[in-house]
């Protein structure tokens, strides 16, 4: 039997209910436990998140220096264009959006707590030709 038997991201923010809420609306996933400074959620996949409550908790600031990076998400989309759109109705914000280097689209997008991540196409892009 292994040592570990599950792992969960888990994001500090000032309001871990409202994050909540952005992420299981994205990700449309279900929670499966809630304290007064915990939310986890858990979508069809399996993938586990959750939300602490820290109330000095300073958004990172991506991608300036200071307090930048703390933790960077990845998804996988089908569409782009419709992902974006489904994060901005939700409270997130598009970032930017840049053609990678390697054979992805991707968009970078915080949640409404200033935590970035990543929307990557699930789909190959073909090769530029020329």
């Amino acid at each position: 039997m292994p040592l570990v038997t599950a792992g969960v991201v888990v994001l500090d923010c000032a309001e871990p209910e409202k994050l909540a809420v952005f992420y299981k609306e994205f990700l449309e996933a279900e929670e499966t436990e809630a304290t007064a400074n915990l939310v986890e959620i858990r979508n069809a996949d399996g993938m586990r998140m959750a939300f602490r409550r820290d109330a000095n908790a300073t958004p990172p600031s991506w991608p300036r220096p200071e307090n930048s990076l703390q933790a960077h998400l990845d998804f996988r989309v089908e569409d782009l264009d419709a992902a974006e759109r489904r994060v901005v109705e939700l409270g997130g914000r598009p970032v930017e959006a840049k053609e990678g280097p390697g054979p992805y689209e991707e968009r970078i997008c915080a949640d409404p707590a200033g935590h970035s991540f990543t929307l990557r196409s699930a789909r190959l892009k073909a090769p530029k030709q020329g």
